[in-house]
């Protein structure tokens, strides 16, 4: 595995696209995340339940699914970046073992307390295309010319 890269402020530019990142969450992660989180709901776990309720699967915890929006965005800001501000809200489900793709896209650069700041939109979606977590972010970025 690869140390993350460094991102500085002068990289970035306003409209500017993240590279996307494909997730599949498997139903051990699920179940892993559920024991962690102490959530027992069981859409999450038992698949005659879910179908019971209407579902047409267990579905991916939403909590999960902001994580790994969260974990696309710091690795894409790097070690030297500050995650000020994130919310994300869940708005389709996501199934077990199905690709999910992560994406983002710069939205504003600025300075915030005098340091280097980007304001990011950031999104899930599932294979077909439909949006299924929408985010936004602030994050604060070393500058070369702070260096």
């Amino acid at each position: 595995m690869n140390a993350p890269q460094a991102r500085y402020y002068e990289d970035v530019s306003e409209g500017m696209e993240l590279p996307p990142a494909t997730r599949t969450v498997t139903t051990t992660q699920m179940f892993l995340y559920s024991a962690v989180t102490r959530n027992p709901h069981r859409i999450h776990y038992d698949e005659k339940f879910a179908h019971s309720e209407g579902l047409p699967a267990v579905l991916v915890q939403g909590p999960l699914q902001g994580a790994q929006l969260c974990a696309y965005l710091t690795d894409w800001m790097g070690p030297g970046g500050f995650l000020k501000k994130f919310s994300y809200s869940n708005r389709g489900m996501a199934l077990p073992d199905q690709p999910l793709t992560l994406r983002g896209r710069v939205s504003r650069k600025y300075r915030v307390d005098d340091r280097p700041a980007v304001d990011l939109e950031l999104w899930e979606e599932n294979a077909t295309g439909e949006l299924l977590v929408p985010a936004s972010a602030t994050v604060l970025l070393p500058s070369r010319a702070d260096a």
